[in-house]
């Protein structure tokens, strides 16, 4: 699994990922408060055609139907003894479709925050946290998964716990978090924090970058500061469709397929390996992703003025980067303090 990875890392000028999970299965009938996972079994056919639409819309990777199946997270809707399954089916499906594509199609294992927040502020132990992902990575790690993608966090010390369990389970892993507090995640952390985080570790991720967040400007910002920091890991950029929007009492996103397919090459010329969408995202926005960086040259890594001009302004003034010499990823928790929400 590693070697397949690594392989499609070095074949490949950049990856193209997925986009959104919930959006396409709230379009297909998922209720809000629902537990999209519990789909996996329920519903295995919509699950199939999310995975399907990726492929045919030209995705060279797609993430599990998985990012809340941890035991913290199902036992909100009492499924909590069903991690191993739930997790194991919806990988099972994705490689089902991955292998009778005609394409190298690589199938990656969401696995998204606990939704509790870690000792010493919260309950959640570090001890407990590894057991947690470790259940939930074993479990898609028999299903077929190619690599392990941590996605949406916030705290550096779930990010290490995440990084133990995919130790634990014996899978490659790639991680991002989520910038959406004024450039930092809402632990306070900063690009350049995250940066020295992953470069730490133990076992560290084989890329590492940014999903979700505030819009494509601010998620260019943050993937200009990963480069920046000056390590040779490969950088992941998973940004959202644009801005969201309430429309007859529904959020939607104003991003455009043109407006992602530029976003697209920019995160490209940052310096992103790995670039596909988050929420919002549709199979169409791929389709135009994908066009983009087959057939755009690659140019000069662009200036904050430029990522502005084409994407629109930031969401804050600044992101964090600018202080001095702060190498160490837990000082942004410390100077900002700690908060932890959930995130569906």
């Amino acid at each position: 699994m590693a070697d397949k990875f690594a392989a499609a890392l070095q074949e490949n000028d950049v990856l193209l990922a997925d986009g959104a999970t919930g959006t396409n299965l709230f379009n297909m009938g998922l209720q809000s408060g629902d537990a999209p996972e519990l789909w996996n079994t329920d519903e295995p056919a919509k699950i199939k055609n999310l995975y399907k639409g990726w492929i045919d819309a030209g995705s060279d990777l797609f993430l599990t139907n998985t990012f809340g199946g941890n035991a913290s997270r199902l036992k909100l809707h009492d499924s909590q003894s069903r991690v191993g399954e739930l997790n194991r089916v919806g990988a099972e499906l994705g490689r089902e479709l991955a292998d009778k594509s005609e394409r190298n199609i690589l199938v990656a294992g969401s696995i998204g925050p606990t939704g509790d927040i870690m000792e010493p502020v919260g309950d959640l132990s570090h001890a407990l946290a590894v057991e947690m992902f470790h259940e939930q990575a074993d479990a898609l790690k028999e299903g077929g998964v190619d690599v392990l993608w941590l996605e949406t966090i916030s705290a550096p010390e779930e990010f290490k716990a995440a990084a133990e369990a995919a130790s634990l389970a014996g899978i490659p892993w790639v991680g991002t978090m989520s910038f959406d507090t004024a450039g930092r995640t809402m632990m306070g952390v900063t690009s350049t924090e995250m940066a020295h985080l992953v470069e730490g570790l133990a076992t560290p991720p084989v890329a590492y970058g940014a999903n979700c967040g505030t819009g494509a400007a601010d998620i260019l910002r943050t993937t200009l500061g990963f480069s920046a920091a000056g390590f040779d890991r490969p950088i992941i950029a998973k940004g959202n469709a644009g801005i969201p929007k309430y429309v007859d009492g529904s959020i939607h996103y104003d991003g455009t397929p043109e407006l992602m397919a530029n976003y697209a090459v920019m995160a490209r010329d940052a310096g992103a390996t790995i670039i596909g969408g988050c929420c919002g995202t549709m199979p169409v926005h791929i389709e135009k992703m994908r066009e983009a960086l087959d057939t755009r040259p690659r140019g000069d890594r662009p200036a904050l003025e430029q990522v502005v001009e084409a994407m629109g302004p930031f969401s804050s003034e600044t992101d964090g980067t600018e202080a001095s010499g702060c190498g160490d990823a837990q000082c942004g928790s410390t100077r900002r303090g700690r908060r932890g929400r959930r995130r569906g």
